[in-house]
């Protein structure tokens, strides 16, 4: 097969979540749709390869089911597309639904953000102080998995603070299709890399601090690290040049 899987890792460690208290197995289908997304996200899956449904299903040792309704999923977050009398295949990557993408996050996110900065608490910040720590780790040990996982919960926590669950599912879609541009960002070693990680403590600290506008200000230079990293793509445009 052309990709691996660390099913049996996800399927024990990483299949239990806390509602409201409350422990829940993650259903076939979630796991099967973690496991895709990351491999989509990380290059294991291709722009352009299908997603056929046998040979997911070999691979992850699951039934056609849990697979179907993972690829509807992925259709959903714009990381698989329907080709009729053909199945579905890989999303390609275009810089210009990139830009589309960077400024749909720019808005929800730095919404996101400025609501979580007035409320944020001890809780919040003893939770994105320690996803921070296991990005740093990750980089360290070059492990792009670990990393891209880090970086989402990182992000991830200091949204919840606006306690908003709207705004966190209209965030995911969005979030999700720019993680496949993320990896040579997050798994490797450089300049660029070490001022994202400045600007992930700058956001972290304008919430401690309660600091909206310190907050988005460093989000936003945080998206545009982007017209570093594409520059060819972008004619060495602003990431919010249209």
């Amino acid at each position: 097969m052309w990709f691996t899987l660390d099913l049996v890792k996800s399927t024990t460690e990483s299949t239990l979540s806390q509602r409201g208290g409350a422990v829940r197995h993650k259903t076939m289908a979630e796991v099967a749709l973690e496991r895709l997304r990351e491999a989509i996200i990380l290059g294991e899956l291709t722009p352009g390869t299908p997603l056929r449904l046998e040979d997911l299903g070999r691979s992850l040792g699951m039934s056609i089911s849990p697979i179907r309704e993972a690829v509807r999923q992925l259709e959903a977050l714009g990381l698989a597309e329907h080709v009729p009398h053909h199945g579905a295949k890989v999303t390609g990557l275009d810089v210009e639904e990139l830009r589309e993408l960077f400024s749909v996050r720019l808005a929800l996110e730095t919404l996101a953000l400025r609501r979580g900065a007035e409320l944020f608490d001890a809780v919040h910040e003893e939770a994105a102080r320690g996803h921070l720590a296991a990005f740093d780790a990750a980089r360290m040990r070059d492990d792009s998995r670990a990393a891209v996982r880090a970086h989402s919960g990182f992000h991830f926590a200091l949204y919840a603070a606006s306690r908003s669950g709207w705004l966190l599912r209209l965030i995911r879609p969005a979030w999700d299709s720019c993680e496949r541009y993320r990896p040579v960002l997050l798994g490797s070693k450089g300049e660029l890399q070490d001022r994202h990680e400045e600007l992930d403590a700058e956001m972290l600290a304008a919430c401690i601090a309660h600091d909206p506008d310190g907050a988005a200000a460093a989000f936003r230079a945080h998206l545009e690290l982007a017209t570093s990293i594409f520059s060819v793509e972008l004619a060495g445009r602003s990431i919010f040049a249209f």
